[in-house]
Formats: structure tokens, sequence, C-alpha cells
């Protein structure tokens, strides 16, 4: 991977600006009005950051515009999803989100290769739905994202399914305390119909014993296939407050579970 490179996805890192802590600060006040200038301009502040990020992923063997591309990604999560009040510098928020994006990036794209074309695709596909959900308040359907970027949907579908890594039926969605949610235990079994009824009644149960809040994430989450992001983005709240209020629900649904 050529770190070295001076002009990655046609930006040129040796002229990277450099904004001082002033200066964020009166355009992260811009932000919050809902300015779109100051937010490119806090982006472009803030694409050293990226760079530097990447840096820890020399060793792999992914091409450094692709890496460069999602840890933008996660720099603009991070900006939508600070939260100011917390007292907390932007970077020492963004760093680990730009990270994780980057190494979901790896683990998705390490069992199956995807030709550049299509990457680039779903890349202006992903950018596009996340700036028209955020100018629309609404998540946008796949027609609004292909007129948007001028591609025939199928195109776009074909290429986001196609970025998409099959996942292990033995993969962990949630660990508490040793007992460990696989996503095989959300799968159906359609060979036992009733003994699944039954259960979906106590799980029914188990659900309205939690508030509307833990009620609406955990329906998100595990009934629609929403991303931790996306449940916080739908109702106005920070991921970490997601993670944190659906491993409580979680919870609470098994010690409920386990009584009845």
């Amino acid at each position: 991977m050529a770190l070295y490179k001076v002009e990655i996805c046609g930006v040129n890192t040796a002229k990277l600006p450099l904004l001082k802590n002033k200066e964020k600060e009166e355009l992260f006040e811009k932000i919050l009005k809902g300015d779109k200038e100051a937010r490119e301009l806090y982006i472009k502040g803030n694409l050293r950051l990226v760079l530097s990020i990447i840096q820890r992923f020399s060793n792999c063997n992914e091409n450094v515009d692709d890496l460069f591309q999602i840890g933008c990604i996660g720099l603009m999560k991070a900006i939508d999803n600070f939260d100011v009040t917390q007292n907390v510098k932007f970077s020492t928020y963004a760093v680990p989100m730009i990270i994780g994006e980057i190494r979901r990036y790896l683990r998705d794209n390490n069992s199956i290769r995807v030709s550049r074309s299509l990457r680039d695709t779903a890349y202006k596909a992903i950018y596009a739905k996340e700036a028209l959900t955020r100018k629309n308040d609404k998540e946008p359907t796949v027609s609004e994202i292909a007129d948007e970027i001028g591609i025939p949907k199928e195109n776009i579908v074909f290429a986001l399914d196609a970025i998409q890594s099959p996942v292990s039926l033995y993969e962990p969605v949630y660990s508490d305390g040793g007992d460990t949610l696989y996503i095989m235990d959300q799968i159906s079994d359609k060979k036992n119909k009733e003994d699944n009824w039954i259960e979906e009644i106590s799980l029914k149960e188990a659900m309205n014993k939690l508030s509307d809040r833990e009620n609406n994430i955990i329906k998100l989450r595990f009934f629609q296939g929403k991303t931790q992001m996306e449940v916080a983005d739908e109702i106005n709240i920070s991921q970490a407050q997601v993670s944190r209020l659906e491993k409580s629900a979680l919870k609470n649904m098994k010690n409920y579970l386990k009584q009845s």
C-alpha cells in the first residue's frame, strides 16, 4: 500500500488544510445550525487525521485510495454524531470511529474480491444515501439515490450487494457475562411451528416489559436489521447510547425469559 502517494482520491495530501482549535469550534457551531459549507470545510480540515489513521493499516494489501474513502466515511459519521456537550476533543471521538469503519471494510472485503468499478459505484451510493438522509430527514429510495448520482438503480443494487460479505451463523451478535447471542439464534425454525409460536409469545411479552425507547431499538436492530449507527440516526441519539440501551434491553429480556 503506497502511503507515500501525494495524491489520494484526487486529493493532494501535501496541501491538506490544518484547522486551528478556534476555527474548529466556530465551524462546528455553524454545522450544528445546518451549514453545509462549514461541514465541508470541517471535513477537509480533518483529512490529515484520516491520512494518519490509514497509515496504521500499511501492512494490509488494500488500495490506499479505498482505505482513504472508507476513512472519510468514518470521519463524516463522527462529525454527524459528535456531541459537543461531552467536553471531549473531536479527534478523540473520531479516531475510533474511523478505525472501526476501516476494520469493518477490511473484514467484509476479505473473503470476496470486488472490482474497483463496483466499489466506486457502491461508495457513491453510500455517500449519496447519507447526504439525502441528512437533507430530507428520511432514508432515500434506491431510485432517489440513482437520480442523485446518475447511475441506473439496477447497477446500484448490484454494487451494494457485491460489497456485502457472507456472514457466519456463528458470528456473535451480543455477549453479556459469558452468554453469547449468535446470528443463528435469531433464525426461525419452520420445522417446529408450535414451539416457535410459544417462543414468539414469550418474546413479545419480554419486549412489552421494556421502555418504549428500548422496545423501538430492539425492533430496529433485530427485526429490521439496522446497524447501531442507523438506529442512532433514526432516533436522534448517539451510537454509544444505542449500544448501552440495546445491552440493557437484551439483558432485561433474558432475565424475564429465564423467569417465565
